[in-house]
């Protein structure tokens, strides 16, 4: 059962301007996502998909497969993930012969998950027993971020309970109280290669499992905001001061 790792870095970043080689931490942020899916050591082949000469350059130092250059179309704005994964498999599978049963998809934005994360997908994925088509990374969400805790604005100013636009007298105040909820962390996709041809124009089936991970992990950089607290979450991550 063939299985492909793959990375997808674009040259265009706008709120984050030239995001994927800049430097994280030490070292180009595209590097931490390689890094990781190297040293997790499950992957048949592990590629890197860009357009860009600067993120290329970056790849081949460390080692990445890239076997071809992404088409400029599928690098704009408006290209979705489906049609940029979708070429990759399909160029592997007409060019090289390579057939993937499953893709393992890691966006270098997310420099938080680790080596041991990416095994523990690929043995998931690779069991008898999983019955699933698709896998999302996710994270327990904050008591203050909850669904039960989100309020709209209606008439005159009033706030009503976004979920069942109550008033906010049954309101839940202690984050204990909330039932457990999870939001997607973007570390880690993982999906069949059917997925990308049956028809739906989607990377997701009809079974989608949610791979729990501790919300240390879960950074998703896309803003200079969101870089500056990756940065100090990813040294605690490291043990650096």
């Amino acid at each position: 059962m063939n299985i492909l790792g793959l990375i997808t870095a674009r040259g265009g970043s706008k709120r984050v301007p030239r995001k994927n080689i800049n430097e994280f931490c030490g070292k180009p942020l595209l590097t931490w996502t390689i890094e990781a899916g190297q040293k997790a050591e499950v992957f048949d082949r592990f590629i890197l998909s860009s357009d860009d000469e600067g993120i290329i350059k970056i790849g081949k130092e460390a080692g990445i497969e890239i076997p071809f250059v992404r088409p400029s179309e599928l690098a704009s704005d408006s290209a979705t993930s489906f049609s940029v994964v979708r070429h990759a498999v399909e160029w592997l599978e007409e060019k090289e012969n390579f057939v993937p049963y499953w893709i393992v998809l890691l966006e270098p934005s997310s420099p938080g998950r680790q080596p041991f994360h990416i095994q523990e997908v690929v043995q998931l994925i690779s069991s008898p027993d999983f019955k699933h088509d698709s896998l999302i990374g996710i994270s327990e969400t904050p008591g203050h971020f909850h669904y039960q805790k989100q309020l709209q604005i209606v008439e005159d100013g009033e706030v009503k309970r976004v979920w069942d636009g109550e008033i906010l007298r049954n309101l839940v105040h202690r984050n204990q109280d909330l039932t457990k909820t999870y939001f997607i962390n973007s570390a880690i996709y993982a999906f069949k290669r059917s997925n990308l041809f049956d028809g739906n124009n989607s990377l997701w089936g009809d079974s989608t499992h949610g791979y729990v991970m501790d919300s240390k992990y879960a950074l998703d950089i896309d803003t200079p905001d969101d870089w500056v607290v990756a940065e100090v979450k990813m040294k605690n991550i490291l043990g650096i001061k």
